[in-house]
């Protein structure tokens, strides 16, 4: 515990929102790691300001667990903070600041079961993936799962370790994020109908949107195991028009969609821009022949849905010490690593209520029982 308490306060002190290098961070888990006879792969963005790390410890020849967690953290902007963010801060058995919950708890716990992972006579290996940006849309770990496809033996089951309070998580949904631009044509007001409004074209789009979100909640697409149990559809941001008085010749607004695991979100983008194309379109170019509507994508993630009586959720029961299998409303990057083929589950200390937050807080009786799940996962690589 001490040991995970103290690797914690150094990982929390590493300002690694995401609008910031997450290098420091990085070298210091590749010295610790060196400093116990382990060696580290960085896999770095294009420009070199990010990193991945991987590093595995045991035999190579045999597939292992992947021990998985991002080391971005969200901004702290525009929270009332009563302790510092961005030093570890303990009062009533919790330990306070960005990223404990979300997610450097679970990467202090994992990294403080090296020495005993170094000294333990493993027949299964156990890697350590840490990667970036996250929290903007899983950007980094593809090129880590990238690089893991090159290697000779793939990994048997991969452990994200998001804050679940420690409860395996079998499940959750995707995300796609886009965004729509809409070109109109300014006049002043005055003469509004010689104009393409883009404002108001916007409008119709998300009252579309909005129609398109409600058909997803039909009751045969539904899926009870997941809160809510349907895909849902929001605008997260807008913005067109520089005057009253002027007819606004640009609009643009964010949406996403969070899927369900068996839906494709593409397929409500797509009606969304048939009916731009066919509905829209034709009346905004009869006035400017430069009027647009285009769309693109800002990111996307897969969900995760594993089979109940599949061997990762067995071991994973085995793990936490719980068959009471769950799913969570947010997004990880556990989707991806399944679909690279990677049996994934998710369970971590902590809890997403207090993540994103002020005064974000993990609990030291749940670093204590990641510790304990840890110590299960390195009694099952001994086993072979």
């Amino acid at each position: 515990m001490s040991a995970s308490r103290e690797l914690l306060a150094h990982l929390v002190a590493f300002d690694t929102t995401s609008r910031e290098s997450n290098l420091a961070l990085i070298e210091f888990v590749r010295d610790y790691l060196t400093g116990h006879g382990v060696s580290s792969e960085l896999i770095y963005n294009e420009d070199g300001s990010k990193a991945n790390l991987f590093a595995s410890i045991g035999p190579a020849d045999v597939p292992g667990i992947v021990l998985s967690g991002h080391t971005d953290v969200v901004p702290v902007d525009g929270q009332a903070w009563t302790y510092p963010a961005f030093q570890l801060s303990e009062a009533d058995g919790k330990l306070y600041g960005r990223g404990t919950a979300d997610m450097k708890g679970y990467i202090a716990c994992v990294l403080a079961q090296v020495p005993a992972l170094v000294q333990a006579p493993l027949r299964r290996p156990v890697h350590i993936a840490l990667s970036y940006d996250e929290e903007v849309g899983c950007l980094g770990v593809r090129s880590l799962l990238e690089a893991l496809r090159g290697k000779p033996v793939q990994p048997m089951l991969c452990v994200i370790g998001e804050p679940t309070e420690l409860a395996p998580v079998l499940g959750h949904k995707g995300k796609l994020a886009m965004r729509c631009e809409v070109q109109g044509l300014a006049c002043h007001s005055a003469h509004a109908p010689i104009g393409v409004n883009a404002i108001e074209y916007a409008a119709r789009l998300i009252a579309e949107l909005g129609r398109l979100g409600d058909a997803l909640q039909a009751p045969a697409a539904r899926n009870e195991r997941f809160d809510p149990p349907f895909s849902t559809v929001q605008v997260g941001v807008i913005a067109g028009g520089t005057a009253l008085n002027i007819v606004p010749q640009h609009c643009r607004f964010d949406f996403e969609v969070r899927s369900l695991p068996a839906e494709d979100p593409r397929q409500l983008t797509q009606a969304l821009q048939r009916y731009a194309e066919h509905t829209l379109l034709p009346a905004m170019q009869a006035i400017s022949g430069r009027s647009a509507i285009r769309f693109s994508e800002l990111s996307s993630y897969p969900g995760l849905d594993v089979n109940h009586a599949s061997e990762a959720a067995r071991l994973i029961a085995r793990f936490s010490g719980s068959q009471a299998f769950s799913t969570v409303a947010f997004g990880t990057e556990g989707g991806l690593f399944d679909q690279a083929g990677i049996a994934t589950v998710v369970c971590g200390p902590g809890s997403m209520a207090q993540g994103h937050k002020p005064d974000e807080f993990v609990s030291l009786s749940q670093l204590v029982g990641c510790d304990e799940m840890l110590g299960r996962i390195l009694a099952f690589a001994c086993e072979g």
